[in-house]
């Protein structure tokens, strides 16, 4: 996974999705690999890739369909003509809010949450990549999360946008994540900050978030084929 991750001598990519066959009650199965090599539980953008993909192929249609992953069970959507996807990401499982977590340059205060996969989310007055590529790294690994943890940093624009900058487990500087949309949607929903349909921006593009009573969440957006190709084993 390494190597057809590596932009140098690979295909290049944020991930890897390996399809398996239905699993767990759900109509599909589907592991996801980091570029680092290690296995995601969810990813967001990856289940709208994959949900585009079965759709190209005449696999589903505009009917709802169930997707098996490491971080549990989801249903996805196409709409006609293959976008947009939504995908229902589960609920938001909240461990802290404001908790304080010291790192080499100074504390900072993150709401901490799980979507199948874990999140540190951090409120900024400002972002920027810099900004992601400082505080991501010591968060990621800091021994408050034995397992590692996505890291999002987060702007509040209105009560229905938000600006993201994400850093992710496993992957580094992201310009785009829909897990982290997710985790950072229901931190904002959760502060007061948020009402609960967010639009939310990242480097790579926007997503629409709608955080449930209960802080179920559905992630809505495109996916595109970029290109077709057979690799030389």
């Amino acid at each position: 996974m390494r190597r057809l991750c590596d932009r140098h001598f690979g295909v290049g990519a944020d991930g890897v999705l390996v399809p398996g066959p239905s699993a767990a009650g759900a109509d599909f199965a589907l592991a996801i690999w980091n570029p680092d090599g290690s296995e995601a539980e969810k990813s967001g953008n990856g289940l709208r890739i994959f949900a585009r993909w079965l759709f190209d192929r005449g696999r589903v249609d505009a009917e709802p369909f169930t997707v098996a992953t490491r971080g549990g069970r989801v249903r996805c959507r196409v709409a006609g003509g293959g976008a947009p996807i939504q995908v229902e990401m589960g609920r938001a499982r909240f461990e802290s809010v404001g908790e304080r977590i010291e790192l080499p340059g100074g504390a900072v205060e993150a709401t901490i949450l799980s979507l199948g996969n874990p999140h540190c989310v951090v409120r900024c007055d400002a972002i920027s990549p810099d900004l992601a590529r400082r505080l991501g790294p010591p968060l990621e690994r800091h021994p408050r999360f034995p397992a590692r943890t996505n890291v999002q940093l987060v702007r509040v624009l209105a009560r229905d946008r938000l600006a993201l900058e994400i850093w992710e487990r496993g992957a580094g500087y992201t310009l785009a994540s829909g897990s982290s949309a997710c985790a950072a949607a229901a931190a904002a929903v959760r502060w007061g900050d948020c009402d609960g349909d967010v639009r939310v921006e990242m480097p790579g593009g926007a997503l629409a978030v709608l955080v449930g009573p209960d802080f179920d969440v559905v992630q809505s957006g495109p996916a595109e084929p970029v290109f077709a190709g057979e690799l030389a084993r």
